[in-house]
C-alpha cells in the first residue's frame, strides 16, 4: 500500500493486468511503455519496477532506484556471438548491484505463472 509502482509494458496479457492488480492493492500504479517520454526518470522513481516490455536488457541500472524491488517479466530468446540461444529478461543483470531485490530470468515469474494457471484450472474444474 502506498508504494510507487511503475510497470514498463502495456500489453493486454501482462502489463495492463499487473498495473490494475497493483492499484487494487492501493499502490500508486503507473503504466508506461518503451516509448513513454522521460521513462528513465519515471522508472527511477519507483519503489517497485515491473519490466514487461519484451525488449532484452531494456532496463539498465540507471533506471533503478537504489533498493527498489525489480520484477522482470520479460522472456526473450537471444542468440549469442557463439551461436547459442539463451533466455534473457527485460532487465540487464547489472541491475542486481542497485536493486534491493531482482527476480531471475529464467526461473523467476515463469514458474509462478504456471502454478497460478494450474490453480485456476483446478478452481474452474471444481465449479462444475
Amino acid at each position: 500500500k502506498g508504494s510507487r509502482c511503475v510497470v514498463v509494458g502495456a500489453s493486454n496479457m501482462v502489463g495492463k493486468p499487473i498495473a490494475v492488480l497493483l492499484m487494487r492493492e492501493e499502490a500508486a500504479g503507473i503504466s508506461a511503455n518503451k516509448h513513454t517520454q522521460g521513462l528513465t526518470e519515471l522508472a527511477r522513481s519507483a519503489d517497485v519496477l515491473v519490466a514487461a516490455a519484451g525488449v532484452p536488457g531494456l532496463v539498465t541500472r540507471e533506471w533503478v532506484k537504489p533498493g527498489a524491488v525489480v520484477v522482470d517479466v520479460g522472456i526473450n530468446r537471444v542468440t549469442g556471438a557463439d551461436g547459442t540461444v539463451r533466455t534473457v529478461g527485460d532487465v540487464d543483470p547489472a541491475v542486481a548491484q542497485v536493486a534491493g531485490w531482482l527476480s531471475p530470468v529464467p526461473g523467476g515469474v515463469g514458474p509462478m505463472t504456471v502454478a497460478m494457471l494450474l490453480r485456476n484450472v483446478c478452481e474452474a474444474a471444481l465449479r462444475e
